[in-house]
């Protein structure tokens, strides 16, 4: 398995704003949330086929343009924030470091098909004896 690229600073784009959220008056006053910002798609520092792999991703925190963006605020002070921020830039990449395994493709045993037509059978039976049938002509 590869090793996780080290991202330089950089190419990390920190803003600090003001957390939502219960805090008290700390909280109108202090910018303790972090949004860590990581330009996927212009990065120097991920290899070709790692960076694919990332924007391929369905994440809603990746933007149009190969932008990901992090809020952290689960913390009450900023420097907590900031480090729950990388640790999980960290693991999005980590994510994206291995390539999935190729599918093998395979066939239904003759058992196996079988079965799914027995209980076919057995669900139009079931299905067949529900029929308002007219007794009378």
């Amino acid at each position: 398995m590869p090793a996780a690229p080290a991202i330089p600073e950089q190419e990390l784009v920190e803003r600090f704003v003001r957390a939502s959220g219960p805090g008290g008056q700390n909280v109108n006053k202090v910018s303790t949330a972090v949004e860590l910002r990581f330009d996927i798609a212009n990065s120097p520092s991920l290899d070709e086929a790692v960076r694919a792999r990332l924007l391929a991703k369905r994440d809603r925190r990746l933007t149009d343009d190969g932008v990901l963006v992090i809020n952290a605020q689960r913390f009450r002070t900023q420097e907590r924030n900031r480090e729950d921020a990388r640790e999980r830039l960290a693991a999005f990449i980590a994510s994206g470091l291995h390539a999935p395994r190729k599918r093998i493709a395979t066939r239904p045993t003759r058992g196996s098909k079988e079965r799914r037509l027995g209980e076919k059978r057995e669900r139009s039976n079931i299905k067949r004896g529900r029929a308002v049938r007219d007794w009378d002509s």
